[in-house]
């Protein structure tokens, strides 16, 4: 990487971590023993081919400070994949749509990955436990149904910490599918707080986007519905993909969980951070690469 490139990346992200301020999160589930901290990476050469990509391809920086990057492998483990789907009155597709869409991913899946469904409402509903069973899945599927408004912060953080928190530290790659157009009306969680957590256990969140059906109305409180879409998938090194493109998105999603995560550890150089740390990852040219955006407060408040 030349001098200059370098000096402007840095200075971009001084500039961000002046800004860039989170809400406290509890305790941050992907420090080890030794103190180091783990991030799930994606990683792909532009070109497609099979070369290795390694931890000297890849620069770390937390508000702007380089790390040393201890470790950087290719994850083969499974997937558990949560898929929370809004199931509220005013969500523009019928129900024969939402399990075609969630179906995708039940043909899609590697072996040893699995599925758990919850819709949400005001209140997220479990309509199917941990499967690789496609038949079981379409049965369990009737049980969807359109009311109430779109409670989603709060279905977001019943996802994590009663369906995927109890999997950590085992389970490496824990997923979140959401299909929505990010529109919440009436969480008791507050967006800041339900992103932290997210980050907090490394949850990927990969989104099934609707347009939003406010049309762009003015949020108060929170960001606009596509916005909350985009600073979830960016937030957490996900991605977006339109909901009409459900079949595609499902096949990208499940061979990029398979083939192309990795882990990377190190040791932050400043663990006294009362404010969530701004993580910016780059690589080589010729390789892609995609991470979450920030950890978690080191020092509780």
């Amino acid at each position: 990487m030349c001098s200059a490139k370098k000096g402007l990346v840095l200075s971009l992200l001084v500039l961000f971590s002046s800004v860039f301020v989170f809400a406290q999160s509890r305790h941050n589930a992907k420090v080890t023993d030794e103190g180091s901290t783990i991030l799930s990476v994606v990683a792909t050469r532009k070109d497609g081919q099979g070369k290795p990509i390694k931890s000297e391809n890849l620069y770390l920086y937390e508000n702007g400070i380089e790390q040393k990057i201890k470790n950087f492998s290719y994850d083969p483990s499974p997937a558990k994949i949560l898929i929370l789907v809004d199931n509220s009155l005013t969500f523009r597709p019928d129900v024969e749509k939402l399990q075609k869409a969630i179906m995708e991913f039940a043909y899609e899946i590697f072996e040893g990955d699995q599925l758990y469904v919850i819709a949400y409402d005001e209140k997220p509903e479990i309509i199917q436990e941990w499967t690789d069973d496609a038949k079981k899945m379409e049965a369990s599927l009737g049980l969807l149904r359109k009311k109430g408004n779109p409670y989603l912060f709060d279905a977001l953080s019943v996802g994590v910490n009663e369906v995927l928190l109890p999997l950590m530290p085992g389970t490496r790659k824990a997923v979140i599918v959401l299909i929505s157009d990010g529109l919440d009306r009436g969480s008791a969680m507050p967006f800041d707080k339900t992103l932290a957590e997210l980050q907090n256990y490394n949850v990927t969140v990969y989104a099934l986007q609707q347009p939003d059906r406010t049309g762009g109305a003015y949020r108060r409180d929170q960001p606009k519905a596509a916005q909350i879409i985009t600073d979830l998938t960016e937030g957490t090194g996900g991605q977006i993909f339109p909901f009409e493109e459900s079949q595609t998105a499902a096949k990208f999603i499940c061979d990029e969980l398979r083939k192309n995560r990795y882990l990377l550890s190190y040791s932050p150089l400043d663990l006294s951070s009362y404010d969530a740390r701004r993580v910016f990852l780059m690589a080589d040219e010729g390789i892609n690469i995609r991470t979450k955006n920030a950890q978690p407060p080191s020092v509780k408040h």
